[in-house]
């Protein structure tokens, strides 16, 4: 029994070791095989921008708080809320009878003074007075004249006027009312030119220059508007980290209210010799993106830096140059020592 049992165990391990003589497994060195079918596409010039939107505001182009220079009782209101009025217009009267009080007996005290300088004039003539004592005389006329002058610029100041033309707001003081400089009368804008401010992020402030083009758009009207870049504010908010920008509407006659939202849309970084790629012809890593340069049938490795992004293609600002073929397909299965085939160049 047992002589049987060894028998049989002879037998099943030589059956084993013929089939393993038998069996010889396929290869798979990727050197060995066919090269690798891919597709590629030749880089050319092409043009690139980048487009991004913001919020804005409309201003008008001045606007300004009416207020007195000095305290006083107001004694005469000359506007109407909402009107226009043309620069220099008076808009307010404050009370100056006893300035102008002064300044009569300012005028009689000139005239009595003037009349002794001319006398004393004729004496030095004759030698009858000092030179010093006619020179007392003309100063006390200067002096009065001077002193006429700050009267007048006293009163010039109960007089509001306007300091351009304008449209008026609404009216903050009532007749007869005590004034400070501290009150608000009223306020004038000229809204027959308008502005638009806005701000970008910090990392575009270095391509906002005078005299770029912008439009933007307001809420309940379907019209695209047109701007001006006029200045750049000169240090960027700490806060949010944006750079305040004000342009001039280019189409003044347009029937835009200050104050109101608006939709700016900029293009930015505009080139028109850019190099741009498809998105997955890029093999990204933790440090570095490469590309991969089809070179007589090999591929080239080479890292790249990019730039503006697009909905499928992507700027390449170094790495790469006009007429180098870059490979779009098979990118994973690519090595430094494989074999190339193209089998569609773009």
């Amino acid at each position: 029994m047992k002589k049987s049992i060894v028998a049989a165990c002879f037998l099943l391990f030589a059956l084993s070791c013929e089939e393993k003589k038998n069996y010889s497994p396929k290869t798979t060195d990727a050197g060995k095989m066919g090269p690798l079918n891919v597709e590629a596409l030749v880089v050319k010039a092409s043009s690139v921008s980048e487009v991004i939107e913001v919020a804005g505001n409309i201003l008008p182009f001045e606007l300004t708080e009416i207020r007195p220079e000095i305290s006083g009782r107001m004694v005469s209101i000359n506007f109407k809320e909402g009107s226009f009025v043309q620069k220099n217009t008076l808009l307010a009267k404050l009370f100056d009878q006893d300035l102008q009080a002064q300044l009569n007996k300012l005028k009689v005290q000139l005239q009595i003074a003037e009349k002794t300088e001319e006398r004393e004039q004729e004496l030095l003539k004759i030698s009858g007075i000092s030179q010093q004592d006619y020179d007392l005389s003309l100063l006390q006329v200067n002096n009065i004249k001077a002193d006429m002058e700050l009267i007048r610029v006293n009163i010039g100041k109960t007089e509001i006027n306007a300091p351009y033309s304008g449209r008026i707001g609404l009216r903050n003081i009532s007749l007869g009312a005590y004034v400070t400089p501290a009150s608000l009368i009223t306020s004038i804008s000229q809204v027959d030119m308008k502005k638009l401010s806005f701000s970008v992020p910090e990392k575009y402030s270095s391509e906002i220059k005078p005299g770029m083009k912008v439009i933007f758009n307001i809420e309940g009207s379907e019209s695209t508007f047109s701007a001006t870049i006029l200045a750049a504010e000169t240090i960027i908010e700490s806060q949010t980290r944006n750079l305040k920008i004000l342009a001039t509407v280019t189409d003044q006659k347009n029937n835009l209210v200050p104050g109101s939202f608006a939709k700016v849309q900029l293009t930015l970084g505009e080139n028109k010799s850019a190099v741009n790629i498809p998105s997955q012809a890029i093999i990204p890593s933790a440090r570095t993106k490469q590309v991969v340069i089809y070179k007589n049938g090999s591929p080239s490795f080479v890292n790249i830096t990019t730039g503006i992004r697009t909905a499928d293609n992507v700027q390449v600002k170094t790495g790469l140059s006009i007429g180098d073929t870059v490979i779009t397909t098979g990118l994973l299965f690519i090595r430094k020592d494989s074999k190339l085939k193209l089998n569609k160049i773009q």
